[in-house]
């Protein structure tokens, strides 16, 4: 270990693996501090990536060049794409892993990155002068100077897990919490405050009865998450699927005084969206059964986790409860279910490359701001170490805004309004989904990857030929016509294609609802045919080319009103009409563009139009000082 870095990561989670990997693929003597270098890339909660919205993230850390996606490849054990019966805007990846082949994957990659060295210890303080992070100081004394920081602590500052109504430090079952650190940045004016979130008890695959379960098989073949990722070789599994009942809900019901959720042991906000198996049988008294999905968590253990039980009752409760479920009767618990409270910073304290604005090179990411998951984490970590390289090397930031990437909106969500409970991404958030999909996050960001240096020349010049035979197979069904002859309709017919009366192209064809790529072939000769990744592209482009037109024309009006900038140490105060509310809001986000201000909750449109006269006089004002 060296006295000094360019930049420290503190924090092996998903956030800082990607960060690290990051800043050092870019040039940066990086080094991560973790306490346990064993569980580099743990999986505190289920054994799976991706998911509604975060399979999108995961593809997009791929194109960009991050890791997650090619681990999730070498470590998957079954693949699904979801939401295949909806259109291509919401189609999102998951696939169940294997934690320790995860593990080793992400292990393996840190080892052997130049310029990544990793430190087994507790991160107590932050060494800051001048309003600038200059290092970290270890639980034992010990001062590591560094040019920028990044925070990636995930559950573990002031972690409290809670198992019925005993109580105790962690920042996960096993592990032990930071304390001084949530301290230390509460001293240097940080917001800090508190989260909630908590995982199912896991079972014994030798003590559950699966006959009595609906088995739930992965895609065949399945699809790869990483555009790297020619095949899946790995042995597949499936997954399993039962549901709670009455006698479930009522042990649950029965038990509720010594659940800390409803004595008042834990009082801090839970993930609205994956609430606990009490917050469900509570807040959905209708509901005569959950649905209990059965997970692997890998090839070589007999565990299982049970999603959709998440639980912080006492043991004996959750073990009644876990045999009250059809299939499960004889079920062995093998680790408890628990809920954790934990610190988290008000992330409007950020700035969009997650930079804090309080501090200089101290960067954030994870669900030290706010969000939830492993996606939404790695993305936020990617960000962040190449952000904290671009600085140091003296370049422009990396900013993707809401019309570029889910990442963006993740991002500009967090900075813009923050969150009073746990962030998740989803497909709904998005407002040009259609755009964004997970399919084409290689043409739209690797070129991006590629400038900063992390995205190698071979995988960008596969993706720049993607990119042309795209064009070109498109350009080849405008060309191609068809005559409304006899042989020309026994061929569509052939095909079930109705007839044509006018002459008609390709492009036309393949626009009507019932027709597809795979029923063009045969009608004109290819010399180099369309990959499927490829095909898939020129048929989404021709099929929902109306509402792409449309959504590119709303880009081109978001783009217009994000391009009008804040100028450095802008004074809101000093704008006549603006309510002494808005002021306060403006001021205390400090917005580095209109767009984002008008997206700030509470900032009214007459208030933006007011700015946007202001500015342009500002503008114009300080062009004819110059």
């Amino acid at each position: 270990m060296k006295k000094s870095y360019d930049v420290i990561v503190i924090g092996a989670g998903h956030a800082g693996i990607e960060a690290s990997l990051a800043s050092s693929r870019m040039g940066m003597a990086t080094l991560l501090v973790t306490m346990d270098l064993d569980k580099i890339g743990y999986m505190s909660c289920n054994p799976a990536i991706g998911g509604i919205g975060k399979g999108q993230l995961v593809k997009e850390i791929d194109a960009l060049g991050g890791e997650m996606a090619k681990a999730t490849d070498y470590s998957a054990i079954q693949f699904r794409v979801l939401n295949r019966s909806k259109g291509p805007a919401v189609w999102s990846s998951r696939a169940q892993v294997d934690r320790e082949l995860y593990i080793k994957y992400m292990w393996d990659i840190v080892k052997r990155t130049h310029g990544l060295e990793t430190l087994e210890g507790l991160v107590s303080d932050i060494i800051v002068k001048n309003r600038k992070a200059r290092g970290v100081r270890l639980s034992d004394n010990t001062v590591i100077k560094s040019r920028a920081v990044i925070i990636t602590t995930g559950t573990f500052l002031n972690g409290v897990i809670h198992i019925g109504l005993s109580h105790f430090p962690g920042g996960r079952l096993g592990d032990p919490p930071s304390i001084g650190l949530s301290e230390r940045l509460k001293c240097l004016g940080f917001r800090v405050t508190r989260l909630k979130t908590g995982t199912t008890p896991r079972l014994d695959s030798k003590t559950i009865n699966f006959s009595k379960l609906r088995k739930q098989p992965g895609d065949k073949p399945p699809v790869p998450f990483s555009f790297s990722t020619k095949t899946i070789k790995r042995r597949q599994l499936p997954c399993y699927l039962t549901y709670t009942n009455k006698k479930t809900h009522d042990i649950i019901r029965d038990n509720l005084d010594r659940s800390p959720l409803y004595t008042g042991k834990i009082q801090s906000i839970g993930v609205r969206y994956c609430p606990s198996i009490e917050d469900k049988i509570v807040r959905f008294r209708d509901r005569d059964r959950h649905q209990v999905f059965l997970e692997p968590e890998g090839l070589d253990t007999s565990q299982y986790y049970p999603n959709g039980v998440s639980t912080s009752l006492p043991i004996d409760v959750q073990l009644k409860m876990i045999r009250s479920i059809e299939g499960l009767e004889e079920s062995e618990i093998t680790t408890p279910g628990y809920g954790i409270e934990y610190d988290f910073i008000d992330p409007t304290q950020l700035r969009a490359t997650l930079e804090t604005k309080l501090i200089e090179n101290l960067y954030n990411s994870g669900q030290i701001n706010g969000t939830t998951g492993y996606e939404e984490a790695a993305a936020q970590g990617f960000m962040a170490g190449a952000n904290a390289a671009l600085k140091l090397k003296g370049k422009d930031p990396l900013v993707l805004d809401r019309s570029e990437a889910y990442i963006g909106v993740l991002i500009d969500d967090l900075v813009t309004k923050g969150t009073n409970e746990p962030y998740r991404m989803f497909t709904s958030r998005v407002e040009y989904r259609l755009i964004l999909r997970e399919d084409n996050a290689d043409l739209r960001l690797t070129e991006t990857g590629y400038n900063l240096g992390i995205v190698d020349s071979k995988q960008y010049g596969k993706v720049m030929l993607k990119k042309k035979r795209i064009r070109m197979g498109m350009e080849n069904l405008i060309g191609t016509r068809l005559y409304p002859d006899r042989g020309t309709n026994m061929k569509l017919a052939r095909r079930k294609i109705p007839p044509i009366s006018n002459v008609t192209n390709l492009r036309d064809l393949l626009r009507r609802p019932q027709v597809n790529f795979d029923k063009l072939k045969g009608l004109v000769g290819q010399r180099r045919p369309l990959t499927d990744s490829e095909a898939r592209q020129v048929e989404i482009e021709v099929k929902y080319r109306g509402f792409i037109d449309r959504q590119l024309r709303e880009i081109e009006n978001f783009k217009r009103i994000e391009r009008i900038k804040m100028p450095q140490g802008f004074s809101f105060d000093k704008i006549p009409g603006l309510s002494r509310e808005i002021i306060e809001k403006l001021s205390a986000a400090r917005p580095s563009n209109l767009g984002q201000a008008s997206r700030i909750s509470g900032v009214t449109p007459v208030a933006i139009s007011i700015l946007m006269i202001y500015l342009k006089k500002w503008k114009t004002e300080n062009s004819l000082k110059n």
